[in-house]
């Protein structure tokens, strides 16, 4: 037998936890997040890509920087990266399937439904509630 004294009913609800474990494990309770800032971490990369290339205007390097700090607060779990996030995939989502409707190329629905599927993720109540 031990002598530790077992845990209350009201100690069971405490997590003692450092804030460091408990952001893990809510972002392992919500990998559609860690999915969702890698998607932004490539559309920035890719606009990185377009601005050296010569393609797009250097002004496009402001949006980088927006899908950047979204992709890390939402690693964070902060609120402000999920409006921020949201935005930019509701945004896109409406580019695309705009350009769909001009073009008619594949690859810009594909890209749009996608965005719509990410907007749908992060306005769930389940990830509104655990952002802090």
């Amino acid at each position: 037998m031990t002598s530790e004294p077992k845990p209350s009913s009201a100690d069971a609800g405490n997590d003692r936890r450092v804030p460091a474990q408990q952001a893990l494990s809510l972002r392992m309770a919500l990998p559609g997040l860690v999915a969702i800032a890698l998607y932004l971490f490539l559309l920035a990369g890719g606009n990185v890509i377009a601005v050296a290339g010569g393609h797009t205007s250097p002004f496009f390097l402001f949006f980088s920087a927006l899908f950047i700090a979204a992709a890390l607060g939402l690693l964070q779990m902060l609120r402000w990266a999920w409006a921020l996030a949201t935005g930019a995939v509701v945004m896109l989502s409406a580019l695309y399937l705009w350009r769909f409707g001009q073009q008619h190329a594949f690859p810009d629905i594909a890209q749009g439904l996608l965005n719509l599927v990410f907007f749908l993720y992060l306005v769930r109540t389940e990830v509104r509630n655990k952002l802090r």
